[in-house]
Order: C-alpha cells, then structure tokens, then sequence
C-alpha cells in the first residue's frame, strides 16, 4: 500500500510540474520577423532562408532581433499517424533542415500552428494533437510557436492554451509561446501563467486609423506586462507601404514605449533606407528591451495630443508626445513635469531634472535641462520620444 501511494504521489508530482510554461524565456519582449504582413501564404524554405540572410546582412541582428518566424501554409495534411505533414513543393528539405540552418546564422526559428482543427487559411490545426506535435516541434529545433484562435467553436480559450502550454512543457524543448487569441477572452487576466505574450486585438491592418486604434485598446493594459509575460499588439507593419514614414516611426515608437514584442513584418531584402534606420534604431529599441520590464501609461490625453511615459531601470523615464492630428502642433512641453510624472500622476521620487540627460532618440541629440520649458513643434501623425538619463 505504502508503495502504490508513493507511486501516485510521483505521478501528481510528475503532472503538476508540466502544468507550467517555461519562466526563463522573453525576459524581455521577443524580437524577430514574421512571414505573414508581408507574404501571407506565400512562403518557403527559399523564401526562409533569404530572410535569415537578410536579417543578419542588414544589421538587424546586431540591433536584437533574433526570431524567424513561418507563419500559416507550410503544413497540408496529417499522415495516418496523426503526424503533422510538411508541404514537400515549398519545402523540399523539410523543417528541422530549415531550422538548423536559421540556427547556423546564430538566429532562432519559430513556426506556427492553431488551437482549432483547421488554421486560419483551412491548413490541419492543433486540436487533439497538442502533445504530438509539441513533440514534433522540439524534434525539430522549434524555439517559438504563435498559436491562433481560428475554427475554435465551442472551444475555451484558456483551457486550450493552457492544454498546449502543458505539452510544449512535457516535450521538453524551450519554446517561446505565444499565443494569439486576440484579445476576445481578456487574455491579459490569466495567459502570465500560460505564456509569454499574448495578443490583445484585432489583426493589425497596414494603416494609420488601425495601428492608432490598437494603440487605444492598450491603454489600461499596462499593469499586467512584465518580464516573461507581454501584451501583444500585433506584428510590426513598418514598411510594407501603407504608411508615410513619419507615420512608421510613431507606429514603431508607441510598440517600443508599450514594451510590445517586436516582429517585424517587411520585406527584409527590399528595404528602404527608412525602413532600415527606423527597425535598427537601438535608442528607441532600447526602450522597448529594457529591463525593468514596464508598459508605459498615457499620462495627458489632450484629444489629438497625448503624452505617454516608461518607467526605464535606474529611475530613468522615457516620455512619448504624440500628434494624432492632421495638422502640425506647436506643444509647450516641461521636462520637470514629464520627468516627475508617475501612474498616479506624480511620483514620490526626489527627481531633479538638474541630475539628468535628456536625449532626443530620433535626432540622436542632447537637450539642456535648463532651457526649460521649450516650445517643440510635432508633425502630424508624429511622435518627440526622449529619454530621461540619469547623469
């Protein structure tokens, strides 16, 4: 008797501790490129393999983005094994050939699968075969799954992810998670404990009306990000060309202020030069990469004009002037107001402006705390973000 008890005991023992997502990935928000905004089904192993080059040739790589990511179409079928089938026309070499070479190139892969019985273009889901494909994907070297919310019916959203969480634990492999729900059963209330990011809305569109709308549904969001856990506003579209650039450095800007996960979604190998410098602006990725691990909070909302503050490690802050307007703006901005600024409006920190550097992340430039306040002119559909460096 004593022995069966000590087996049961093993047993729970064994299943509690895969009931649990893997603590020591997204420490910060991941950053990589994604297939989808770009080429939508369109996508293989060449294709692939191109964008590993790109990513490491275009610089990128060096400024921290390190996933790539294939989307929806490169599977087709299950064999008689329930076996998830590769599609051998677009890649003939199949996925673990194409995820060593992604890592030969110092990157990591990621792929993408369902939680309902088809995915969102009609290709075999992962419904009822969570833990034979989590196997599958650590056979082949899988370090991020994006999981979507497609042909779900009756289906609940946090049993469903929690189900896929428990198999990418019991396959053993460190495997990024992310889940893409969007937003409809409040992910943000339970998924810290199922993944590390979880998307929060509606498919992103590469428009300015979409990117801006996203951004207002993040706003009383903050509290629940942190380390190893992000709210997800969906995919970078900096770009594919359905914004000014102007319009792509504030899209870019608010991601990183909000400590979104940075995937980009372009073309990288038919960049522009602004394309370019705008995804490797280290400044303004360092924001989103920083430790501390805080979303920021919108702390004056002026209708077409808001301020939006991130707590940054070491009491730094950054602050983010937005003009959603169509028209130019000329704000008057105090930098000891924006410096003393907190959620609850002030902060009971002793901040002095005098003891720190304030940094323009766009124009790479210095400002001098004493001529304060300033009058700064924003462009429409514009973004000022500065940096509060203590000296």
């Amino acid at each position: 008797m004593g022995k069966q008890i000590l087996l049961i005991l093993f047993v729970l023992l064994t299943l509690g501790s895969s009931a649990q997502k893997f603590e020591q990935l997204a420490k910060t928000p991941p950053m990589g490129w994604n297939s989808w905004n770009k080429f939508a089904c369109n996508v293989s192993e060449k294709l692939i393999k191109q964008m590993a080059d790109e990513m490491v040739a275009s610089g990128l790589q060096k400024a921290g983005y390190e996933y790539i990511v294939i989307d929806d179409c490169w599977q087709v079928a299950r064999d008689e094994n329930g076996e998830i089938v590769v599609d051998k026309d677009r890649f003939p070499n199949g996925i673990k050939s194409l995820a060593d070479y992604i890592h030969a190139k110092g990157l990591k892969f990621g792929i993408y699968s369902c939680a309902g019985t088809k995915t969102c273009q009609e290709r075999p889901g992962g419904f009822g075969h969570e833990y034979q494909d989590a196997r599958t994907y650590a056979r082949w070297g899988v370090d991020y799954l994006k999981y979507d919310w497609c042909n779900t019916t009756t289906q609940d959203a946090r049993s469903s992810y929690a189900n896929m969480r428990d198999a990418l634990h019991t396959a053993g492999r460190p495997i990024v998670f992310s889940l893409c729900e969007w937003g409809t059963a409040k992910p943000w209330e339970w998924a810290g404990k199922v993944g590390h990011l979880w998307r929060t809305t509606e498919d992103i569109v590469d428009r300015w009306e979409s990117m801006i709308n996203i951004l207002d549904k993040e706003r009383d969001l903050a509290k629940y990000a942190g380390p190893g856990s992000w709210n997800d506003p969906d995919m970078l579209e900096v770009g594919n060309g359905g914004m000014t650039t102007e319009e792509y450095k504030t899209h870019f800007s608010l991601w990183c202020m909000l400590a979104a996960p940075l995937i980009a979604g372009n073309d990288l190998g038919n960049m522009t030069s602004e394309t370019k410098e705008i995804l490797g602006n280290k400044e303004i990725i360092a924001l989103d990469q920083d430790t501390l691990g805080k979303q920021a909070f919108c702390f004056r909302d002026n209708g077409d004009y808001e301020i939006w503050i991130k707590k940054l490690v070491k009491n730094g802050k950054a602050a983010c002037l937005l003009n959603r307007s169509d028209e130019e703006k000329t704000v008057q901005v105090d930098f000891n107001v924006l410096l003393k600024s907190n959620d609850d409006y002030w902060s009971i920190e002793p901040y002095k402006l005098q003891d720190y550097k304030v940094r323009d992340l766009w124009e790479h430039t210095d400002l001098k705390p004493d001529k304060n306040p300033l009058f700064i002119k924003i462009p429409p559909h514009s973004v000022k973000v500065f940096r509060f460096i203590k000296n």
